[in-house]
């Protein structure tokens, strides 16, 4: 069952919370899980890069999760007062506008994981948008050089998307 479409962001008890907690969780995992299936198709090796970071709770706010390439930005973070969100980016430069069908697919997966429909509770509202990444390269470079200490580097290994093969039915 739904909990309603009210805010429970600011009116959920500590079992509420949890339970809204658990499901954005869960949701944010499952597009961490395709974005890196994503970057992994792509044979450019720059392009496989990855920075991630996972700070420790906190009392006041904190990073969950963070996953930052020159394409994608995902992070899941625990703001003060104990809720959990999701805040996304993608790089929009027309210098690298040849991976658009990548950074499309993401954006799709992001509201698709987290819509209504697709969640135990609904968590549609836990997706900010009132900043997004558009400079996620800009973003890597500039943590790449500065903040490296604060991030797991990792080159995610080349997979070459699944060949899809119509089947023919046999009698």
């Amino acid at each position: 069952m739904k909990t309603p479409k009210n805010n429970v962001e600011q009116t959920a008890q500590p079992n509420q919370q949890q339970e809204f907690n658990d499901s954005i969780k869960q949701s944010y995992f499952a597009i961490l899980k395709h974005a890196k299936q994503l970057l992994s198709s792509l044979k450019e090796e720059p392009m496989r890069y990855t920075l991630s970071r996972q700070d420790k709770p906190a009392n006041g706010g904190y990073i969950v999760h963070e996953l930052v390439s020159p394409l994608l930005y995902l992070r899941l973070e625990c703001h003060p007062e104990g809720n959990y969100s999701i805040r996304y980016g993608c790089e929009m430069s027309p210098l690298l506008n040849q991976y658009h069908s990548v950074t499309n697919s993401f954006i799709r997966l992001v509201y698709k994981l987290t819509m209504a429909d697709a969640t135990p509770v609904d968590i549609e509202h836990a997706v900010k948008t009132d900043f997004v990444i558009t400079e996620c390269l800009e973003l890597y470079e500039y943590i790449e050089e500065r903040w490296k200490s604060n991030h797991d580097f990792k080159l995610l290994p080349y997979k070459s998307k699944a060949v899809k093969r119509n089947l023919r039915k046999v009698a």
